[in-house]
C-alpha cells in the first residue's frame, strides 16, 4: 500500500465533475481540494478548490462544471486545463491553480503532499465562503 492518506478510490471521481475533500494545510487552517479526471496519467489530478482570479469556489458542493478537458469558473467562466491548472482565458487568464500532490495506486488515489493532511471528504462546515452572483449556468 502507497504511502499517504487515501482520499478515494479512482472510481468515485466523476468523468465530468469533481471529489470534494477537505485538507489542513501546515498553520491549521482548512482548505477545500478537488479531484479531476484528466486524460494525463494518471488519469487524476488535486486542485484547490478556489479560482486563481478571487476567492471563489470552483467546486460549491455539487461538482465543478467542466467542459472540454477545462475545469470553468462558475463566476466569471475562465477554464482551467484539468491536467496543468492553467487558465488561458478570462479573468483568470495567465494563473495555473494550486496543485495538490497525489499518487494512484491499487484503484485508490491518495494524498502525497507534505503541505497538507488529508481531513475528511466534503467541503469545509463554514457559511463564510465566497458567493456569487453570477449569470452563469452550466
Amino acid at each position: 500500500m502507497p504511502e499517504g492518506e487515501r482520499i478515494a478510490a479512482v472510481d468515485d471521481v466523476p468523468e465530468l465533475g469533481s471529489h470534494l475533500f477537505t485538507v489542513e494545510d501546515a498553520f491549521t487552517n482548512e482548505r477545500e481540494a478537488i479531484l479531476v479526471t484528466c486524460d494525463e496519467a494518471p488519469g487524476v489530478r488535486a486542485w484547490l478548490n478556489n479560482c486563481t482570479h478571487e476567492a471563489q469556489r470552483l467546486d460549491r458542493g455539487d461538482g465543478v462544471a467542466m467542459r472540454n478537458g477545462e475545469i470553468i469558473c462558475p463566476k466569471h467562466g475562465s477554464m482551467f486545463d484539468a491536467c496543468s491548472g492553467e487558465c488561458n482565458n478570462g479573468n483568470a487568464a495567465g494563473t495555473t491553480l494550486p496543485s495538490i500532490e497525489i499518487t494512484v495506486a491499487d484503484g485508490a488515489v491518495f494524498l502525497r503532499d507534505d503541505n497538507y493532511e488529508y481531513l475528511r471528504d466534503g467541503g469545509m462546515d463554514d457559511d463564510d465562503g465566497p458567493d456569487s452572483t453570477s449569470h452563469l449556468s452550466f
